[in-house]
């Protein structure tokens, strides 16, 4: 945990975005995998930790904001727990790490929120992702499972996202811890990666890094040779020479703070000439997007930047051409780019995603509805404080190709002759974690091999 006084001065900030009511925190329970006491991996919810720091299941946290109590509220182990965990801190012990000293059961809880619901006291939480969440809001509130987010408070979404995105300095060196960890998993991959393994092996490899430094994978890995999919997490095919290597993984620390980087490597030694032209147009894209990364820029532009710089690429190779800034307008080129340059990361990989991106990436923006530019998660105006990443790739996706030229789409821009002889060359992104500071941005971590030459640097390592 970050010292209490952290936790207290993130709740007091949070107070001040509110008049009246509740502000209800419900943290996550242990989740059995196939039976109750063989359970998946325990992560905490992260609003939850942001607030009250406190990695254990069965506790919820109240801001009574009309009495300026802040409350965690959880039973106590008991004997038979005990046995076989272990002596365990009280409810109460554990509270004043995060500087509260108001606790109490889950019968109190459940009583506290009965009486404020006869108060006609407004109770606000925030969207929820998991079942258990929506049936303790059946069982406290009487809100049916099926309409939960219908009652998610937008005022707590909009303070709590607000609040979120802007990390401390004490957020961005966590982060960065995370961030050179995730380093170390893609040198891993790259210096380990030979012909004739499988990709669950170079996956293996990889999440031995994460575990190793005490955290754990902020997602699950991305290790493929078919890297046109864009989350493809089969591990199961044999890597050959010839072959490229596309890893998409991150790094989480034990306070739950995310890395998340990709790189693409050949499985041979060296990349051949057909895959150079096309990851140097990738990393051209890459740089540039970061180049515009700076206060003020909505994201949005960032991830145009990154589209047109991949159009010009492509066209200089004769994939596509015409106008490029009308090309990127109509989305043509989303054939080969469908998906954002980026996204929010902090305690989410994905940074507070289940609130909705229209209000964290968005400002309450509408999202557009274009193919590929409907799935950039982030647009609004960047801020210092900002952490997210920057990630655009060149993906030649069969299917994709096949329905586009079915439907004779976009051929004043797309040359689809040349298309078809790249069908089967899968995909390639790099990716890196950006903060945005008063002057500019910076890159966070330590550096991975992203140019040609470093990349295969990094690859004869394998060899030695």
């Amino acid at each position: 945990m970050f010292p209490k006084t952290t936790y207290i001065n993130r709740r007091n900030e949070l107070k001040k975005q509110f008049k009246t009511g509740l502000l209800l925190f419900p943290g996550n329970e242990e989740s059995a995998m196939n039976y109750a006491d063989n359970t998946y991996h325990f992560r905490q919810d992260s609003s939850f930790l942001y607030y009250f720091g406190l990695d254990f299941p069965g506790l919820t946290g109240i801001i009574d904001l009309d009495n300026n109590k802040d409350w965690i509220f959880g039973d106590d182990l008991t004997i038979d727990h005990i046995v076989w965990m272990g002596s365990q801190p009280t409810i109460a012990e554990r509270s004043q790490k995060a500087g509260i000293e108001h606790t109490g059961s889950q019968k109190e809880l459940l009583n506290l929120l009965g009486d404020a619901k006869k108060r006609k006291q407004p109770i606000h939480f925030l969207p929820t992702y998991r079942p258990e969440h929506q049936i303790k809001l059946y069982n406290w509130l009487g809100i049916p499972v099926n309409q939960t987010n219908d009652f998610a408070s937008k005022e707590m979404i909009v303070a709590v996202s607000d609040q979120r995105n802007i990390k401390s300095e004490e957020e961005i060196a966590e982060i960065e811890k995370a961030v050179d960890i995730t380093t170390e998993m893609h040198q891993a991959a790259m210096r380990f990666a030979r012909p004739g393994m499988k990709e669950a092996q170079v996956t293996a490899k990889v999440h031995e890094v994460a575990l190793a430094h005490g955290g754990n994978i902020s997602f699950p890995i991305i290790a493929t040779i078919n890297g046109q999919t864009l989350h493809n997490h089969y591990h199961g095919n044999t890597i050959s020479e010839g072959d490229l290597f596309l890893l998409d993984a991150g790094a989480e620390t034990p306070l739950h703070y995310a890395g998340d980087m990709s790189s693409t490597f050949p499985v041979s030694q060296k990349f051949t000439d057909k895959q150079k032209e096309i990851y140097q147009i990738t990393l051209d894209a890459h740089n540039a997007a970061i180049e515009a990364c700076k206060p003020g820029t909505a994201y949005k532009e960032v991830h145009l930047t990154a589209a047109r710089h991949i159009f010009d690429g492509l066209k200089a190779l004769g994939f596509v051409k015409g106008n490029t800034k009308e090309a990127v307008q109509a989305g043509a080129h989303a054939l080969f780019f469908p998906c954002g340059t980026g996204h929010l990361m902090g305690l989410d990989v994905h940074d507070m995603e289940n609130f909705g991106e229209e209000i964290v990436g968005y400002a309450g923006e509408p999202k557009s509805t274009l193919f590929g530019l409907k799935s950039l998660r982030l647009a609004r105006p960047l801020q210092p404080g900002f952490v997210f990443t920057i990630e655009p790739g060149i993906y030649f996706i069969p299917e994709l190709i096949d329905l586009w030229k079915s439907e004779k789409r976009f051929t004043e821009f797309i040359n689809y002759d040349k298309v078809e002889t790249y069908k089967d060359f899968g995909g390639i992104r790099n990716e890196e974690d950006i903060l945005i500071t008063t002057e500019g941005n910076r890159i966070l971590g330590k550096p991975l091999a992203k140019s040609i030459e470093d990349v295969e640097a990094e690859r004869m390592k394998a060899w030695k």
